[in-house]
């Protein structure tokens, strides 16, 4: 079997909202076009109640844990090593102070990045009395895809990788043997152990045809595992299978996370200067995470969605990947 790694093509740059783009084309969103004047609230309020079939928002929140924070914001980069000094000279002597210790880290700027895309429908081309909800919803999930693969882009670039063989011809092997080792090196590393872990559907298929090849009963109780199960063996808070695809051309998909698998640390709704590998910051707005504006004109109209975010890698320590093939 071929297996797939995390590839991320050069973007497939869209066509600017020059204000005459044709029908039916999603193209980047001008910041300028969106005003007061064209924002619309009924449909801002269908994003807050509007859930994906696919569930992208779930994965991108398992991956890149929300941070609500300002346009610019401060957060604390910590030295990883002092939180984990020990001393034998803390005894104070009669008389004298106690040791005196600080902790320090670096101060890291940031900033949420305008994101948005705009669809043009013509008017003959408007279907039903629902069909401003359903271009709000093409566009949603189209940018929650995009930060999805940001995500996943990030921790793979900041990973560090180690490459197993999983055979699927009966060939002894242990593939969740090889997840305690990652995770035990992961915990060297950074002094935490990865709480997390993201398989790739195609390294999920390779662990079970692995232990399906090897036909013993020890085998075939591993590979019955289901990803709850196995996360409560590894001793994780969560694990996911990524089967997210993205179209890498026009005619054909890849799958966004392939044969890798990812072991991180992350919590829900962190603070900006808590632990984590990896976190998303995103600014919100008093409706919710997105905005929706229509601009309206004789014969067809311009449906444009928003949000303000950034993926950031906070910590490289201890964020792990094992690259797997068959051979």
């Amino acid at each position: 079997m071929e297996s797939a790694t995390l590839t991320l093509p050069a973007p497939q740059l869209l066509p600017a909202d020059s204000g005459r783009n044709p029908p039916q084309v999603v193209c980047a969103a001008n910041e300028a076009r969106f005003t007061a004047a064209h924002y619309s609230e009924p449909l801002t309020a269908f994003t807050v109640g509007w859930r994906d079939p696919e569930n992208l928002a779930a994965l991108l929140d398992f991956v890149a844990p929300p941070v609500p924070a300002g346009r610019r914001f401060e957060f604390k980069r910590a030295d990883n090593a002092q939180a984990f000094y020990s001393e034998t000279d803390d005894v104070r002597s009669i008389g004298a102070p106690f040791k005196r210790v600080e902790y320090t880290g670096d101060s890291v700027l940031g900033k949420t990045l305008n994101k948005g895309l705009t669809i043009r429908v013509d008017h003959d081309e408007a279907i039903g009395d629902d069909w401003q909800e359903r271009y709000v919803q093409l566009l949603l999930q189209r940018l929650l895809r995009n930060e999805v693969r940001r995500a996943l882009g990030a921790i793979d670039a900041a990973a560090t990788v180690t490459n197993v063989v999983w055979p699927d011809t009966g060939t002894v092997a242990n593939p969740d043997g090889d997840l305690r080792t990652a995770l035990v090196n992961a915990a060297n590393a950074s002094g935490v152990r990865p709480n997390r872990v993201l398989f790739g559907e195609v390294a999920w298929g390779l662990r079970a045809n692995c232990y399906d090849a090897q036909d013993t009963s020890g085998a075939r109780r591993a590979g019955a595992l289901t990803p709850d199960l196995l996360a409560i063996k590894l001793f994780l808070d969560g694990l996911r299978i990524a089967a997210v695809r993205y179209q890498s051309s026009p005619t054909a998909k890849t799958a966004a996370v392939g044969s890798r698998v990812y072991g991180y640390y992350a919590e829900p709704m962190p603070g900006k200067d808590e632990p984590a590998n990896l976190k998303r910051f995103l600014t919100p707005t008093d409706s919710g995470p997105f905005r929706v504006y229509l601009e309206e004109h004789a014969k067809y109209t311009d449906i444009s969605v928003e949000h303000y975010s950034t993926v950031i890698v906070t910590s490289q320590l201890g964020l792990s990947a094992l690259a797997v093939t068959v051979s």
